[in-house]
């Protein structure tokens, strides 16, 4: 039963790593970007809810009402006033400017609120949980967590395939040059997409920082876990991002059963073994 209890909780987490990776796939998936600041503006977004759970004394869930707009405002002046002038053939310039994002964003954040470990605290719903059969207890939180990550794939599902802002995503990233001569905004579709990464950026920010704690520094931890949901899943495939963050999860609980120093090793062995015998991921985008 502590090996079922162990699949149930990792596919759970799995949800909050899909969070953390959905972001990343549609970004790579519209523009071909790899952003190396993802992690940070996860981190980022923790740290906004925390200021605004402290000026204002409400649960942390409810900060999301502040947090995903102020991110997705974030992320349409970065993208229209910084990386669209680094995006071209080259994938270089895009590449130093997110770390150099990264270093902005870290020691900013270490400055303003110092290295030390902080948490929210979002009430009972943190201890909360429902009986299973099996003696199986399932938190509501992460059951929470769960459902909030299906349903954002599944909206962004539905944004890039089934609305005109999806095939506007869609046609720039396919024939930029004729997307433009049909009289799509290249600059201004490119922005929207990033402000649509980093809306789901502040979702599973706030959630990391109810589930953990965290500070400044970990912003590269969280986009190695991201990278991996991704390449596993397959990139640019959304619902393959979900099953590669579950895959991911349940990996590393599995290791921490077997032994508690093998959590992180076990999800990153699983990442080589697929990258092994799948180098495009499980569900690879057909382009």
């Amino acid at each position: 039963m502590e090996w079922i209890n162990a699949i149930v909780q990792g596919v759970l987490l799995g949800g909050l790593y899909a969070l953390f990776a959905a972001g990343l796939s549609l970004i790579f998936g519209v523009m071909r970007l790899v952003n190396i600041a993802h992690g940070d503006f996860i981190v980022l977004a923790a740290f906004l809810a925390l200021s605004t759970t402290s000026a204002l004394g409400v649960n942390p869930l409810l900060t999301l009402v502040i947090v995903v707009p102020v991110m997705a405002v974030i992320g349409y002046v970065l993208q229209r006033g910084v990386l669209n002038q680094t995006l071209g053939d080259d994938i270089l310039p895009p590449l130093l400017v997110t770390f150099g994002l990264s270093v902005i964003i870290q020691n900013g954040l270490l400055e303003i609120y110092s290295a030390d470990p902080q948490k929210m605290n979002a009430g009972a719903i943190e201890t909360a949980s429902l009986a299973l059969p099996g003696n199986l207890n399932v938190g509501v939180l992460p059951l929470v967590m769960f459902g909030v990550s299906v349903a954002v794939i599944a909206g962004l599902q539905w944004v890039f395939y089934r609305s005109a802002l999806g095939r506007a995503f869609r046609a720039v990233s396919d024939k930029q040059d004729i997307a433009q001569l049909m009289g799509l905004n290249k600059a201004h579709v490119f922005g929207l997409a990033m402000a649509l990464s980093l809306a789901v950026v502040g979702i599973a920010g706030v959630f990391l920082g109810i589930r953990t704690s965290f500070d400044p520094s970990i912003g590269p931890g969280r986009l190695i876990f991201g990278f991996e949901a991704v390449i596993i899943g397959g990139l640019g495939n959304l619902w393959g991002t979900m099953i590669g963050g579950i895959i991911l999860g349940v990996s590393q609980n599995i290791g921490a059963q077997i032994n508690p120093g093998w959590q992180l090793l076990a999800g990153h062995i699983a990442f080589l073994i697929v990258l092994a015998v799948k180098p495009r991921g499980l569900f690879p985008r057909i382009d």
